[in-house]
């Protein structure tokens, strides 16, 4: 009971409680008989908004009103231009991998020169690069569907020892992240600004410096994700990156990271994002229809976080 109560105050431990009993009302249908399949599926299609999601709560933890709206757009651009250098040829992974990378940056830096220089709320300068790099991803996709070269295509699609490939990298990410967020000065930093950014400054924290490294963090990773999304799917497609925008943010506020800035949870973003698939996937093996599912989908989210809702501040 004891260790009951003290699970019960850890905030991603809802989200982890809610995948499990989806995936069991999932699987009961079946008799059982498609547990390894939905395993292996949800962990394979949680790792991209896993990646997303880690960007995105790094945001979120700089404080109130920080948010990256460029994300589905950066995701486009850069699994665009990456299979487009990379021309199907298995010699180029690298330099497309790099190119991708440096998209990321970019986006990052002109997220936040338009947050500094204009001063303008985060959420309208990363909506307005939104515009940019989306504008850029279609001049520069021109209607093509480039295919991966067959090393990605294969190794994104495979396992290791029966997990993903791409739930294995979203794995090594989300470590890092975690050494990021607890084991560094960087991490401290970012809970700070978001407790209070005034008091940050007044610590001596180098306020611009890390949000700026932030918002370029966030764009990288998803970058990242818009790379291995296109090698995953045979190709990149102008709207591949379209429901990661609500995507990156649900699983951020249903994983347990407060909204309010200064504190953050990589176990929950794990949990949220398999939360997410598995009830889609429960919904669909209902044989609900597309209205039912929505609503169920936005019910269930809501319960969820009521649930986590009663947790200590700052409980992790």
């Amino acid at each position: 009971m004891t260790l009951f109560r003290h699970l019960a105050q850890k905030s991603w431990i809802w989200s982890w409680i809610a995948a499990f009993v989806v995936w069991l009302a999932t699987i009961s249908v079946t008799g059982g008989a498609s547990a390894v399949g939905l395993t292996q599926a949800a962990l394979t299609f949680a790792a991209f908004s896993i990646i997303v999601g880690i960007g995105q709560m790094f945001v979120i933890t700089l404080g109130p009103g920080n948010i990256d709206l460029s994300v589905p757009a950066t995701m486009t651009l850069a699994g665009t231009v990456a299979l487009k250098l990379m021309n199907v040829e298995n010699g180029m992974i690298l330099p497309g991998l790099a190119v991708a990378i440096l998209i990321g940056v970019a986006v990052g830096i002109g997220n936040y020169a338009l947050i500094k220089t204009l001063r303008i709320p985060p959420i309208i300068a990363t909506l307005s690069m939104s515009f940019i790099v989306q504008s850029t991803a279609i001049w520069t996709n021109r209607g093509l569907r480039i295919k991966p070269p067959p090393f990605l295509a294969e190794f994104t699609t495979a396992s290791t020892l029966g997990v993903p490939n791409v739930a294995l990298i979203a794995l090594v990410l989300s470590l890092a992240a975690w050494l990021l967020l607890e084991k560094t000065l960087y991490g401290r930093w970012i809970s700070a600004i978001g407790q209070s950014m005034p008091a940050a400054r007044m610590a001596g924290i180098p306020v611009d410096g890390t949000r700026f490294v932030t918002y370029v963090l966030c764009a990288v990773l998803a970058a990242l994700a818009g790379y291995l999304l296109a090698c995953f799917s045979g190709g990149a497609a102008l709207n591949m990156g379209s429901e990661y925008l609500l995507m990156s943010i649900a699983v951020v506020v249903i994983g347990g990271t407060a909204v309010a800035g200064g504190d953050s949870n990589v176990p929950g973003v794990w949990g949220a994002s398999l939360f997410m698939f598995l009830v889609v996937s429960m919904l669909n093996t209902y044989g609900l229809g597309a209205g039912v599912r929505l609503i169920m989908t936005g019910l269930i989210i809501i319960s969820v976080i009521m649930l986590a809702g009663g947790r200590r501040p700052g409980a992790r």
